[in-house]
C-alpha cells in the first residue's frame, strides 16, 4: 500500500500528513524565531550582541541580568510611567471607541440616514470658519466653536427647503472606511497644532480622543458586519413586549454580538498599544508611552538591542496573554463576520 493512499475516506494519507505537518513546522520555526530572538538577546551583555549570532544559552554565551536589571532597577519610574501610560490610553480609548463605534454600526445597520449634501457642505463651511479664527485671526478655541456652530445651525435652516441630493448609509460606511486610506501623518500635525492652541498637548485626553478617531471607523465597519447577520426578528419582537432601542441594544444585541464584539476590542486595544506616530507627536515626558521608550533605545551609539529587547518582552506579553484567554471569541467573532444570511 502505497504511503499516499489514505486508509480512510476523509483522512490524509501518511504521506501527505509528513508533508503537511512539516511545512507547519518549518512555518512555526520561521514564526517564532524572532520571539526566541528577542528572548535570548535580552540576557546577552553588549559585548556578545556586537560579537556575532549566539543562539544557545550557556554553551555559546553566558546569560546575564544586565538589560534586565537597567531596564527595571536603573531606570525604574523611566520605565513604569511609560507602561502605565500605555495601559491607561489603551484601554480608555478601547473601551471608548468600542461604545462609540458599536452604537453608530447598529445604527447603520438598523436605521435608514439620508443626510443631505448641502448639509454636509455647510458643516465643513462652518469647520473651516473655525479654523480660521482661530489660527488666522487668533480667536479662542471655545468662541470659535461656539461661532461654528451658531453659523451651522442658522445656515442649516435657513437652506432646509433648498433642493439637494442625498446619500445613503452605504455611502456613509464607504466615507467611513475611506479616512483609514489617508495616510496617518497628514494628520499629525494639524492635529498636534489643534491640541497645542487648546492646551491639551502631551496629555492622556489627547492621545485617548486621537486614537478613538483614528480606529473608530474600522469598529464601524466591522461591527456592522456583525449587527446585520442577526435577524431583527428579535429586535421586533421585543418592542412588542416594550423593550427601548437602548435596552434592546444592550441586553439582546450584545449578547448575541459578544464575539464580534471581543475580536473587534482585541483589534483595537493592539492597534492603540502599537501606536507610534501619533504618539509621537502628542506626547513627550508626561504621557509618553511605552513604544516611544523603545524608540529612544536607539541612541547616539546605535540601537541598543539588549534593552529594547527587555522594553519588546514586557511589551508585547500583555497582548499575547489577551490573545490567548480570548482566543475563542476571536475564532466565533471571525466565523460569525464571514458568515451572512
Amino acid at each position: 500500500m502505497s504511503i499516499f493512499e489514505p486508509r480512510r475516506l476523509g483522512e490524509m494519507s501518511p504521506g501527505m500528513k509528513i508533508i503537511v505537518y512539516s511545512l507547519l513546522a518549518i512555518w512555526t520555526v520561521i514564526v517564532l524565531f524572532p520571539l526566541y530572538w528577542v528572548v535570548i538577546t535580552s540576557f546577552k551583555l553588549p559585548i556578545q550582541v556586537t560579537a556575532g549570532p549566539a543562539y544557545i544559552p550557556f554553551v555559546d554565551f553566558q546569560p546575564s541580568m544586565h538589560a534586565w536589571h537597567y531596564i527595571f532597577v536603573d531606570l525604574g519610574n523611566d520605565t513604569l510611567r511609560p507602561y502605565l501610560n500605555s495601559v491607561i490610553v489603551s484601554v480608555l480609548a478601547t473601551v471608548l471607541v468600542m461604545i462609540v463605534g458599536s452604537l453608530a454600526a447598529y445604527s447603520l445597520a438598523r436605521f435608514t440616514f439620508r443626510p443631505r449634501l448641502l448639509t454636509i457642505g455647510i458643516f465643513i463651511v462652518s469647520l473651516v470658519c473655525v479654523i480660521v479664527l482661530v489660527l488666522a485671526l487668533g480667536v479662542s478655541w471655545q468662541i470659535s466653536v461656539a461661532a461654528g456652530i451658531a453659523l451651522a445651525f442658522l445656515a442649516a435652516r435657513a437652506f432646509r427647503r433648498v433642493p439637494s441630493p442625498h446619500l445613503g448609509n452605504s455611502d456613509i460606511l464607504f466615507w467611513m472606511i475611506s479616512q483609514r486610506i489617508m495616510p496617518p501623518v497628514i494628520a499629525a500635525l494639524p492635529i498636534y497644532v489643534m491640541f497645542q492652541q487648546i492646551g491639551l498637548l502631551d496629555t492622556h485626553f489627547a492621545l485617548i480622543i486621537t486614537y478613538t478617531t483614528v480606529n473608530l471607523p474600522i469598529v464601524v465597519w466591522l461591527m456592522y458586519d456583525f449587527f446585520v447577520t442577526i435577524p431583527k426578528d428579535l429586535e421586533e419582537s421585543a418592542e412588542l413586549d416594550g423593550a427601548t432601542k437602548f435596552r434592546i441594544f444592550f441586553e439582546i444585541i450584545l449578547p448575541l454580538a459578544k464575539p464580534g464584539l471581543v475580536a473587534t476590542a482585541l483589534l483595537m486595544f493592539i492597534f492603540a498599544w502599537n501606536e507610534y506616530l501619533l504618539a509621537l507627536f502628542l506626547s513627550s515626558a508626561h504621557s509618553q508611552t511605552i513604544t516611544l521608550l523603545v524608540s529612544a533605545q536607539n541612541a547616539t551609539r546605535g540601537p541598543q538591542w539588549w534593552y529594547m529587547c527587555v522594553l519588546i518582552i514586557i511589551m508585547v506579553l500583555p497582548v499575547m496573554l489577551m490573545t490567548l484567554f480570548l482566543q475563542r471569541f476571536i475564532a466565533k467573532g471571525m466565523l460569525l463576520g464571514a458568515v451572512k444570511g
